[in-house]
């Protein structure tokens, strides 16, 4: 397990970013499965840097583990109090003018990964994804 902390800013992105496929290969992890997680990092990542903190500044840390046949990445941030997974899914298969503004992304992220789950522990927002290699 390793873990590293950013500033939750879209200037960060890119070092998370960079940080998250660097362990992913350190985990061996099939290049297809690399594309898929770091696009939902970078959903969660960039949905932190926008809301957890409102007008003020905090930082997000990533915890990222594996056990061969899957990894997990953790994001740990103080913000406020948000839980991602509790909104509906948005309804895919209205047309973009009917559907409602937001979602998207948050249901992209449980359509790609194996397993995702939040929790609110000591005054800190948990989101954790998991997928499985195989």
């Amino acid at each position: 397990m390793v873990s590293k902390v950013f500033p939750a800013t879209d200037e960060a992105l890119n070092d998370a970013l960079s940080f998250t496929e660097e362990q992913l290969d350190l985990f061996e992890c099939p290049m297809k499965i690399v594309m898929q997680i770091t696009v939902c990092v970078e959903e969660m990542f960039v949905n932190v840097a926008h809301y957890a903190y409102g007008k003020d500044t905090g930082n997000v840390e990533m915890v990222l583990d594996s056990d061969g046949s899957s990894v997990s990445i953790t994001l740990i941030d103080e913000g406020m109090p948000f839980d991602p997974l509790a909104k509906a899914d948005p309804d895919v298969t209205l047309s973009a003018e009917e559907r409602n503004i937001g979602g998207l992304g948050i249901y992209m992220v449980k359509k790609s990964m194996s397993e995702v789950r939040y929790e609110r522990v000591d005054g800190k927002n948990v989101f954790t994804m998991k997928k499985n290699f195989f």
